[in-house]
């Protein structure tokens, strides 16, 4: 049984943007969205690995899923 595909109401595009820039600017972004909207964030900075899933769970949000295909890293973060 397939799972949707999750689709994103707004995207983030973060790729070349050093740490901790990434991780500031999707918890800057976050409170814009409404309740059960959805974040895609795309970085190439391998700190954000660590960075975005833990603020974003610290700050009461929803990480659907994280996605690495090479040095790009995609997040899906639920308000």
């Amino acid at each position: 049984m397939k799972s949707t595909p999750i689709i994103p109401d707004f995207r983030l595009d973060m790729v070349g943007e050093p740490c901790p820039y990434p991780a500031v600017a999707t918890l800057e972004v976050m409170p814009q969205l409404q309740p059960g909207q959805v974040l895609e964030v795309v970085s190439d900075c391998p700190q954000s690995i660590n960075n975005i899933p833990i603020d974003a769970k610290n700050h009461g949000y929803e990480v659907l899923e994280i996605q690495q295909d090479g040095p790009t890293i995609r997040y899906l973060i639920r308000r």
